[in-house]
């Protein structure tokens, strides 16, 4: 009798591997961020209000559906959705600590942080961990480790320069969980600059931390760059990951996933979107069809080593569009037909979770 019942569990968790639900984002926030726990509870931050001056909100599911909405911004309104690129960053720590980060509204060359800790009914007060570097205006990046790391990234111009030639990507690191952040610094001096209202992502895992940022190199080298560190973010190696050639700010947004050891990156280039592992051995894999704006990927990778690739369609400044959506086999071949919604709210994006079923969901 058990190991009938045992059999007809792994049937139907094969049965869910790879199905792909779609949900609107509670409350009909926007912006979703999405991090799921080892017991498979998934948490999410979303924005509300105002595009210029809004707020952020917590949740996480439950049995009855998602938890009641806990506010992560101290101050009222101080959070920004204009440009999708300026919004928040959640990341989610071994214990259960709930970081955030993002643009303060009313000052874009602040960096905001705060965090959940297990068993609190509030965030921290929110507090500026970027120091005294000007005009950050593009999205920051976070991420945190099974160490105690906490990593806010940003790109802003080194002092006394001008220009996007002259940005870089800066680090302020926690070694305590985010009670304390060290000074800010260059976390990557290479001299190729970031485009400056481009958004960037973060991802720590298995030892290492990655970053993804744009860079804008003699004005029309708006190139993708991987950053890797193994060393706790002490120092960072970057690698050029894709070429764009365009005199324009693309307003561009980047994602990562991870199962198995094995860390995926995805990006837009030339309103395509493609992704990769982050050893960048291989050709990185596009969405399927020509392309034509295509922006904000998302992704998120199954224990069965399944990949979900999620973007929006048409959209553009101020301007809604469409979701889309593409599931790969653990050999980076499309498998089954590509996936369509309607009705992205404007200055959204998609977030993608997997499930411990190796099932998939959507988050628009």
């Amino acid at each position: 009798m058990v190991a009938m019942l045992l059999l007809i569990a792994a049937a139907l968790t094969a049965g869910l591997s790879g199905h792909v639900d779609v949900q609107r984002v509670p409350a009909s926030g926007i912006q979703p961020l999405t991090a799921v726990a080892p017991d498979g509870v998934v948490h999410m931050v979303y924005y509300t209000g105002d595009e210029g001056h809004g707020d952020l909100y917590y949740v996480h599911s439950q049995s009855s559906g998602w938890s009641a909405p806990m506010r992560v911004n101290s101050q009222p309104g101080s959070a920004i959705a204009v440009g999708s690129i300026r919004g928040a960053r959640l990341a989610l720590a071994p214990g259960g600590i709930i970081h955030v980060a993002w643009n303060l509204a009313n000052r874009p060359s602040a960096m905001i942080y705060t965090r959940l800790l297990p068993g609190a009914k509030a965030f921290d007060p929110e507090r500026d961990v970027s120091g005294p570097n000007p005009a950050i205006d593009g999205g920051g990046a976070l991420a945190a480790d099974s160490q105690g790391n906490v990593y806010v990234f940003w790109h802003a111009p080194l002092p006394n320069t001008q220009g996007e030639a002259g940005r870089r990507v800066w680090l302020a690191r926690s070694r305590d969980n985010g009670a304390t952040f060290e000074m800010p610094r260059v976390a990557w001096d290479a001299p190729v600059g970031a485009c400056g209202c481009c958004g960037m992502n973060a991802y720590a895992y298995d030892g290492a931390v990655y970053v993804l940022f744009r860079s804008a190199q003699e004005v029309v080298h708006r190139d993708m760059y991987l950053l890797t560190s193994r060393d706790s973010g002490a120092t960072f190696t970057g690698r050029k990951a894709a070429e764009w050639n365009i005199g324009a700010c693309v307003m561009s947004s980047s994602a990562f996933a991870a199962s198995a050891s094995v860390v995926e990156a995805a990006w837009e280039t030339e309103r395509q979107v493609y992704f990769s592992p982050t050893s960048l051995a291989t050709p990185p894999t596009p969405a399927p069809g020509p392309g034509g704006a295509r922006r904000y990927p998302a992704l998120a990778r199954n224990a069965q080593g399944e990949t979900l690739l999620a973007w929006t369609e048409g959209m553009g400044w101020k301007k809604g569009g469409a979701l889309a959506w593409q599931l790969f086999d653990p050999s980076g071949h499309p498998e089954g037909p590509e996936g369509h919604a309607p009705n992205v709210p404007v200055w959204s994006f998609p977030a993608v979770i997997a499930r411990p079923s190796g099932a998939f969901v959507i988050y628009y």
